[in-house]
């Protein structure tokens, strides 16, 4: 008798397109601009939090990163949404940013819209909405 190997299922691509999430959040740890603007596809818009002017390729996003990597940020996301159609999937909801600057720390909640393009069999990012909670979540 052979004995059986328990193995986990492959995770579904919704699962796979939400866990793109975490990739992108490793990225920002390492502090490095051009390791986060490589998870963008090189005609990729970016919508960020915490600036006006909207970035519209890839160079641009990483010139954006330059300055918001500074203040050491941390996401966490605190409701997530998938769709899936076809080669593009995306994913949105709410993620909370710590922030840290001159040892001052800080929290922003804001709502999220990544948007992916399976590009030769890889997802990137190709439109990026982050916007901060417009009501104040305190009581």
């Amino acid at each position: 008798m052979k004995p059986t190997t328990m193995t986990s299922p492959p995770p579904d691509e919704s699962t796979e397109v939400a866990r793109l999430f975490d990739d992108w959040n490793v990225a920002l740890l390492s502090r490095n601009p051009a390791r986060v603007a490589a998870l963008y596809a090189e005609d990729a818009i970016l919508l960020p939090t915490v600036s006006n002017a909207v970035r519209h390729n890839r160079a641009e996003i990483e010139r954006y990163f330059v300055d918001f990597l500074k203040k050491s940020p941390v996401g966490k996301i605190i409701e997530s949404n998938v769709m899936l159609m076809g080669d593009v999937a995306i994913h949105s909801g709410l993620y909370c940013f710590t922030l840290t600057e001159c040892g001052n720390v800080s929290t922003v909640p804001a709502r999220f819209s990544f948007v992916y393009r399976k590009i030769d069999g890889v997802w990137q990012i190709v439109e990026h909405h982050s916007s901060q909670m417009p009501e104040s979540t305190a009581t």
